[in-house]
């Protein structure tokens, strides 16, 4: 039995998804609600659905799992309730590392490249543990990633009782299916195509940077299939262990991606630039690009989808048909 906390958002239900065609069974640790969350479960309904709030019971008499894919999170870069955000992404993560590590159960999570804050070189974005000490996010939810990878490290230097296997990743800017429920956090990707197949152009931000033009903000954009393809690589290593970055490796403009989207969708390239709300100027990361050699290191030797193929398919077989989702 596998359990994955946040299994009906975004990456957690396509890996979900994924799991299910391995024919393992599931435990999915979500809410909800009463919106749409629940149709990124309507082709793979888990075995069993609990809330966040029936865990800790739940954990009293759970047997045989063999896994914890800990994905569930506040996950809004906008986050300011400090307290929910400790409490949900520091507290209940430190709580299932303990729980893993006392019943010898592998614990793979969910870490966040938004730890890395204003870095803007390559080199800044190296994922080894002595670097990732001095990391300064940007915002409450870069922080409570931050705390919690220092946390994983500091509990191995100090000798605790740890996981069998335990692994981070700080995801870069992952987009795809089943997304459709994040409201403002949803990708840009996403965003795009809505405004272009209405007949729009593509609005991106005015750069908030003298140094960087308009529209030639970089991020590495990972497909959400990626993704999936790594976490179940790590469950299928169990002796790798450590924090590792999840992205392509290569940094793309907003413009590229603008591009991308409009080919993808059959629209002419049309792109207009809006100012950046001011709630995002200073909070704003300008150049994101994961470094993969530590990930490569470890065994992992796949190559990335690219952004113009992962938009593609993103249209082609989700958004632009009359069921989009996983």
């Amino acid at each position: 039995m596998i359990i994955v906390t946040g299994g009906a958002g975004f990456i957690g239900s396509c890996l979900h998804a994924a799991l299910k065609a391995r024919g393992e069974r599931t435990v999915i640790v979500d809410r909800l609600r009463d919106g749409s969350k629940w149709r990124n479960l309507r082709h793979h309904a888990p075995d069993v659905l609990v809330s966040p709030d029936e865990l800790p019971v739940f954990l009293e008499s759970a047997r045989d799992v063999s896994a914890v894919f800990h994905l569930g999170a506040i996950s809004a870069t906008t986050a300011r309730d400090g307290d929910l955000v400790w409490s949900t992404n520091v507290a209940l993560s430190d709580r299932l590392r303990g729980w893993c590590a006392q019943n010898g159960t592998r614990f793979i999570y969910a870490s966040s490249a938004a730890t890395y804050g204003a870095a803007d070189r390559p080199e800044q974005f190296t994922d080894a543990p002595d670097a990732i000490e001095a990391l300064a996010p940007l915002n409450l939810y870069g922080w409570s990633k931050q705390v919690f990878d220092r946390k994983m490290l500091a509990a191995q230097a100090a000798g605790e009782a740890m996981p069998p296997q335990w692994a981070g990743l700080k995801f870069f800017n992952v987009y795809g299916p089943n997304e459709y429920h994040k409201g403002g956090m949803i990708s840009v990707v996403k965003v795009k195509y809505d405004e272009v197949a209405r007949g729009a152009a593509a609005r991106l931000f005015r750069s908030d940077r003298s140094d960087i033009a308009d529209g030639e903000q970089k991020r590495d954009f990972i497909w959400v299939g990626d993704v999936v393809d790594v976490l179940l690589w790590l469950y299928d290593h169990p002796e790798v262990s450590g924090i590792y970055n999840c992205g392509t490796g290569v940094a793309r403009s907003y413009v590229d991606l603008a591009h991308a989207v409009c080919d993808a969708a059959g629209q002419p390239r049309d792109i207009a630039f809006v100012d950046m709300p001011e709630a995002l100027r200073g909070q704003y990361q300008s150049y994101t690009c994961a470094d993969l050699t530590r990930l490569r290191a470890a065994g992992y030797d796949r190559p990335f989808t690219s952004l113009e193929e992962g938009i593609t398919r993103y249209v082609r077989d989700h958004l632009a048909t009359p069921d989009p989702y996983l």
